[in-house]
C-alpha cells in the first residue's frame, strides 16, 4: 500500500502527524508491513512500514507531539514486579564491560525512574541520564537531562546504554551519530530492543505486544540494528543473551490480544499501570495471563534454539 493511500484515512492520520516516505537509515522507499496496529492507550490506529533494504520498521505516521501517547502512568516504574530483575541484569552487563584502565562515566538514554542509574552509582559509576519527564529520577539527586541534545558534546562517556529506548528516538541516524561523538574511544554502547524478526512477532503480527505504537517509532531486527550501527561508525562487539521476562510476556500478552480482550491489561497489571478497569476484568486477565505465561514457557526454548528471541541485547564499539 502506498503512503498516499494511507493518508486518506482520517481515523489513522491527521495534520498533527508526519509520514516519512523513505527509510531513516538508508533512504530506500518503504513498504507496508502492518496496515493497522492499535495504540492500546488512545485506541488510534497506526501503520508499520518497513525498509526492503535494511529491514528497519517505521511507525507511520510519526506524531508531532508524543506526550498524549505516554500518559501519566508510563513514566516512573516501567517494569513493576520485574524491576529488580531488569536492574540486576543491566548492572551485570555494565560491570562486565568495566575495565580497570578506564573511567566509569555512564550515560543512560531514556533512564525512566532512575533505578538503573542509582544502582550503577552505588557500584562506583559517575552517572548521567536523559528522560523526557526527568523530574522523578532527578528527585533522587541524579544528573538527568531532558534529551541527549542537552549534553555538551565535549562530555565523554565510557559506556552509553539504551535499555529499550532507541526505538523511541525520533531520528535513529541522528541519535547514533550524536552518541558516537559522546562515547570515549575505548567505550561501549549497550542497546536492548524488541526483535521484529522474532518468532512471536511473526506469529502474532499486529497483535504483538512489543510493537507498542506509536511510542515505538522504529522496529529493529538483528540486521537493521547492525546496519544502523555500521552507518554511524559502530560495529557489534557482542550479543548478550536475552531478557526472559520481556520474551515470556511477549508470548502470553500477545496471545491474549488476539482474543480481543482488554488490550495489554495483563501487562499493565504486572508493570503497575492498571487503569480503571472492573474487578472482573482485572481478575480474569490475571488468571488467563498467568496460565498462558506458564504454557508458553516452552516457547522460550524454541525461540532460543532458532536464535529468534523476542528481544535483542548487544554491545557495540566504535570502528
Amino acid at each position: 500500500m502506498k503512503i498516499a493511500q494511507l493518508l486518506e484515512k482520517p481515523h489513522v492520520f491527521s495534520a498533527r502527524h508526519l509520514a516519512p516516505h523513505n527509510c531513516n537509515i538508508c533512504s530506500a522507499p518503504l513498504k507496508t508491513r502492518h496496515r493497522q496496529v492499535r495504540d492500546t492507550i488512545t485506541n488510534e490506529f497506526f501503520s508499520i512500514l518497513a525498509c526492503p533494504k535494511c529491514g528497519l520498521g517505521h511507525t507511520i505516521p510519526h506524531p508531532s507531539d508524543l506526550r498524549k501517547y505516554y500518559g501519566n502512568n508510563y513514566y516512573g516504574n516501567r517494569h513493576g514486579v520485574t524491576s529488580r530483575i531488569c536492574t540486576r541484569r543491566s548492572i551485570r552487563v555494565l560491570e562486565s564491560l568495566r575495565r580497570k584502565s578506564t573511567g566509569k562515566r555512564l550515560l543512560d538514554v531514556g533512564c525512566g525512574d532512575g533505578s538503573f542509574l542509582l544502582n550503577a552509582r552505588d557500584n562506583g559509576w559517575k552517572v548521567t541520564g536523559t528522560e523526557v519527564n526527568f523530574h522523578p529520577a532527578q528527585a533522587f539527586g541524579l544528573d538527568i537531562r531532558p534529551s541527549i541534545h542537552h549534553i555538551d558534546h565535549n562530555e565523554k562517556f565510557d559506556c552509553i546504554t539504551f535499555w529499550h529506548s532507541l526505538e523511541h528516538m525520533k531520528d535513529i541516524k541522528a541519535t547514533l551519530f550524536s552518541i558516537a561523538g559522546m562515547l570515549d574511544t575505548e567505550g561501549h554502547l549497550v542497546i536492548a530492543v524488541p526483535n521484529s524478526d522474532s518468532l512471536q512477532a511473526k506469529i502474532f503480527g499486529p497483535n504483538w505486544l512489543h510493537l507498542d505504537v506509536p511510542r515505538h517509532l522504529y522496529h529493529f531486527n538483528r540486521f537493521s540494528l547492525n546496519f544502523s550501527l555500521e552507518k554511524a561508525g559502530f560495529h557489534i562487539h557482542n550479543t548478550i543473551g536475552n531478557e526472559l521476562e520481556y520474551n515470556l510476556i511477549g508470548w502470553s500478552q500477545s496471545a491474549m490480544n488476539c482474543f480481543n480482550l482488554k488490550p495489554n491489561l495483563f501487562f499493565h497489571f504486572l508493570t503497575g499501570k492498571v487503569k480503571d478497569y472492573s474487578a472482573w476484568n482485572k481478575a480474569s486477565n490475571l488468571i488467563l495471563g498467568s496460565t498462558l505465561t506458564l504454557l508458553f514457557s516452552s516457547a522460550l526454548f524454541v525461540e532460543t534454539l532458532a536464535e529468534r528471541n523476542g528481544t535483542i541485547v548487544i554491545t557495540a564499539r566504535k570502528n
